[in-house]
């Protein structure tokens, strides 16, 4: 369609070959494959002069109109991919979502007043959702598989709290096994719990062996994890969390790390996107954001640095 157009604009094959950089002769090939896809001859040719025909006159003013409306969406596609602007469509686990998405979104928006966020956080997310721009995924233990791409944004491991009072009430352990006299906050009941000392720690705990630990009847048994958090808090007993839910928790005093010798698990936390391919400039702007606020490394930024709040971390982009 543009050659066609470009040889009736300047009135002759040799010159719109000279204008697309083609040879006459492909140019000449690719109108005649042109009137044959469509059964009609659209050029009366002279020695002189070319002349459309009347199907050829019908078929310009339609390929025109074509090619303005093709300009138009490329130029608005283009825009999308320079500048950061729209909706962008997001997928969390929820308690990522309210404890560690909810308190950097006002800065992500300050940054980027033009993008609007739709957050979905129906439960666990273990790989990409096509269905979203970036998907936050929580693994445990094992490495990523898919044909997607994907940035690790941070190491989480799950350990246990308990409120103050709680503590000061029913004594603090210093062993696993002391948790079966303890009133416990579980995922199920019963509850099979895998207990790893803590790498690097001084203490005799890094010396110990994995220790599996069977919960037969918990105080608490739900897999809502803002209700076992809640009702941490509130004193009902020992939950186990991830460090990304409980890190304010920790800084203000409202929980304490139990047996801070031992963790249960540890999760990768990743930002992954459907291909690095056209990235609109929304998506490269909160995967960027994203890697820059919680690191970006393979490392747990919360615990030990509870204090400090993700949104006042700020640490070198790092691309994907």
């Amino acid at each position: 369609m543009q050659i066609f157009c470009r040889v009736i604009d300047l009135n002759g094959f040799a010159a719109a070959a000279r204008d697309l950089n083609l040879s006459p002769s492909v140019v000449t090939r690719l109108i005649n494959e042109l009137e044959e896809h469509l059964g009609s001859r659209l050029i009366n040719r002279t020695t002189r002069k070319l002349v459309l025909t009347e199907a050829g006159e019908r078929y310009l003013e339609q390929v025109r109109r074509i090619l303005a409306d093709v300009a138009q969406v490329e130029a608005e596609v283009g825009s999308d991919t320079a500048e950061p602007r729209g909706v962008l469509k997001v997928l969390a686990p929820p308690a990522f979502a309210a404890h560690q998405l909810a308190p950097i979104l006002p800065r992500f928006r300050a940054l980027y007043p033009h993008i609007a966020i739709d957050l979905s956080a129906p439960g666990m997310v273990e790989t990409l959702d096509e269905n979203f721009d970036v998907s936050i995924i929580a693994a445990q233990g094992k490495p990523l598989d898919g044909s997607f791409v994907a940035r690790r944004l941070a190491s989480s491991s799950v350990v246990l709290c308990a409120s103050p009072t709680y503590l000061k009430q029913c004594g603090r352990p210093t062993h696993p096994q002391e948790l079966l006299r303890h009133d416990m906050l579980s995922p199920k009941r019963p509850c099979e719990l895998t207990f790893y000392p803590e790498p690097g720690d001084p203490s005799e705990g890094s010396r110990l062996q994995p220790l599996t630990l069977v919960l037969p009847s918990p105080a608490l048994s739900t897999g809502h994890l803002e209700t076992t958090h809640h009702a941490t808090v509130a004193g009902m007993g020992i939950g186990g969390f991830p460090s990304y839910v409980i890190a304010q928790a920790l800084a203000q005093g409202t929980l304490e790390r139990v047996l801070p010798q031992w963790r249960l698990f540890e999760m990768g936390i990743y930002a992954a996107i459907p291909s690095r391919r056209h990235l609109p400039a929304k998506t490269r702007a909160f995967f960027d954001f994203l890697v820059s606020t919680f690191g970006g490394e393979d490392r747990d930024p919360w615990l030990g640095k509870a204090a400090d709040p993700p949104a006042l971390t700020r640490l070198r982009v790092k691309h994907a």
